[in-house]
């Protein structure tokens, strides 16, 4: 049964790549690959079968993968949640002997009193039907219920120390320090030099921790502050181009701070790679927009790391990641050269189009007499020059160009051999691109 069938349940928006669509401020805190949703009291409420639960600071999104419909429940509407249990208790004797249609008895159930309108209560419960640590996924439930993120509380007022006394001295300067003599007063120095590192490390510590919370914070702020441009962008249809242009900068600045909520191996387990190669999928969807359509992997690499903040990913870790486009549909894919560059594209990109846009450039006056260079096909491509040269040496498989190699670099022209006759192979054509090349280096002498 899909998703969409749970009516009873709020929508939840999802991503091109099949991942939930987070609102401003709320973070991912755990995954669970495979739940069933159950109404225990109420027969009228629909069921949700085989469905990955993503627990955010805000929601509990239950995602049906094949359909792409999630459905969300608010944990403000959570009353009490019960620990997990077996409906008929854990029995190892009796788990041996169960048959398998009576096994699904034996998931962990981790039962929800909610809340639902009219001012009515119902209990539900999850059904974990996956081999996860169900106990960490109730305690980090606990954690977020009790933080009660969708609440904004006002930034408490810094409380003021006790005023000290004009002309007081300090503790430490008041008592009286006793000689270093003989052993003793060695090892007493060694012992206040440790203490003093220890707590220069503390100290260090607790700044550290700070400034992540402080970069968490001002994460949060740069995505209300991006959603609340593309609200405005919408509903404003009257405003100039230079309007538009401040906010389109402003919001690409913003995209620029870094993912709210990254995937992470705590938040996600075993199903790491998995959410990571959505996230990355609909991470690259605007810079590749930019870049044309294709960009190199180590670019890719550079900007998911640094989106990503303090949660960095190997190397290992986003091939993994790029490898399993091929078993979802996700508007993007990983391509591989022939000279082994590896790059990520969308899959409307077209060599067909970048081939005819290589043609012409190389069939331009001043192309013909000296060739074109990686960097002017780059220019007018809009791309890197590696990636530029990789394009030109496909242009030159398929026999549309033709390489040559000198102490300046390659240059690549226009293949001429297409215009010659093979039966005829000494006549001139008055007319076309031999004729032109003709022309050019007759008025070049």
């Amino acid at each position: 049964m899909s998703a969409a069938a749970a009516d009873w349940l709020p929508s939840a928006s999802v991503t091109a790549s099949g991942r939930p669509v987070l609102s401003a401020g709320e973070v991912e805190r755990n995954l669970l690959p495979l739940v069933d949703l159950d109404p225990e009291e109420n027969p009228r409420l629909a069921p949700l079968r085989g469905c990955l639960l993503a627990l955010t600071s805000h929601r509990l999104i239950f995602l049906h993968e094949p359909s792409r419909s999630a459905r969300g429940l608010p944990l403000a509407t959570v009353v009490h949640a019960y620990p997990p249990h077996r409906r008929h208790g854990h029995n190892p004797l009796r788990s041996l002997f169960s048959s398998s249609s009576s096994s699904s008895s034996q998931h962990p159930r981790i039962r929800l009193q909610i809340s639902m309108p009219p001012a009515r209560s119902e209990v539900i419960a999850i059904v974990v039907t996956c081999k996860a640590d169900v106990d960490v996924f109730f305690g980090r439930l606990l954690e977020a219920i009790r933080a009660r993120a969708w609440v904004v509380a006002p930034a408490a007022a810094p409380s003021s120390g006790t005023p000290v006394a004009e002309g007081a001295a300090p503790a430490e300067d008041v008592a009286i320090r006793m000689p270093v003599v003989g052993v003793s007063g060695i090892l007493r120095m060694e012992q206040e030099s440790w203490e003093s590192a220890g707590q220069n490390l503390q100290d260090a510590f607790q700044d550290l921790n700070a400034l992540m919370s402080k970069a968490k914070e001002m994460m949060q702020l740069a995505e209300k502050m991006r959603l609340k441009l593309l609200m405005n962008s919408s509903t404003e249809s009257n405003s100039n181009d230079e309007e538009m242009g401040s906010k389109q900068d402003m919001q690409d600045l913003l995209l620029s701070v870094g993912i709210v909520s990254p995937v992470t191996k705590e938040t996600a387990g075993a199903l790491y790679h998995q959410q990571l190669s959505l996230q990355l999928a609909d991470f690259v969807r605007i810079p590749l927009e930019k870049a044309g359509g294709m960009m190199a992997l180590v670019d890719v690499y550079c900007l998911f790391n640094r989106a990503r903040g303090t949660e960095l990913i190997s190397p290992e870790d986003l091939l993994q990641a790029c490898s399993l486009w091929e078993k979802v549909d996700v508007p993007v894919m990983l391509r591989k050269f022939d000279s082994g560059v590896k790059v990520i594209q969308t899959k409307t990109h077209s060599d067909e189009e970048v081939f005819a846009r290589i043609s012409s450039l190389a069939q331009k006056p001043d192309a013909l007499q000296k060739g074109i260079s990686p960097s002017d096909a780059a220019f007018t491509l809009g791309i890197a020059p590696a990636l530029a040269k990789e394009h030109l040496l496909n242009a030159e498989n398929k026999g549309l160009l033709c390489r040559d190699v000198s102490p300046d670099g390659f240059r690549f022209f226009i293949n001429l051999f297409n215009e010659i006759d093979a039966q005829n192979i000494y006549s001139q054509k008055p007319h076309g691109l031999y004729n032109a090349w003709i022309s050019i280096a007759m008025a070049s002498h």
